[in-house]
């Protein structure tokens, strides 16, 4: 299965419209001190929020199955850009109630998250520059 994304700049600025698989809108900007206006999220900033909703999502989808009771489930994701390598900090909010092994096996849960196992792998990028509709395939530098 393939996904996708097409961004293109608003009214020559650095916010950005996100077009995700025809489907659904993201507005991206960058802080006013970067020289955006702030108005959205900045494109790295996406990436714990990605990671986090993952997270979350296989955990609530695991739990509905189980019919375990996950009123006030949270995660939270610190994304260190700067260091090496880069990091991620996971924390799992769960309420009160859960046993021992409820909790380890939604912890378990949280590892099969597909955006976890994406960022975990090799990527490779293919890059090509079209001008008109032309497809060019980049060279190697």
């Amino acid at each position: 299965m393939s996904f996708t994304a097409t961004a293109k700049p608003i009214d020559n600025t650095l916010k950005h419209e996100v077009d995700v698989n025809g489907r659904h809108t993201i507005i991206t900007d960058e802080p006013e001190g970067l020289g955006g206006t702030d108005a959205g999220p900045a494109p790295h900033e996406l990436l714990p929020a990605t990671l986090a909703s993952c997270i979350s999502t296989m955990i609530a989808l695991y739990a509905q199955r189980k019919d375990w009771e996950l009123k006030g489930l949270s995660v939270d994701v610190t994304y260190d850009n700067e260091a090496e390598p880069r990091s991620f900090d996971v924390t799992l909010n769960f309420p009160e109630g859960l046993t021992e092994v409820q909790m380890d096996r939604l912890r378990r849960v949280a590892d099969t998250c597909p955006v976890r196992r994406a960022l975990e792998g090799d990527f490779v990028f293919d890059e090509r520059i079209e001008i008109g509709g032309n497809k060019q395939t980049l060279a190697a530098a």
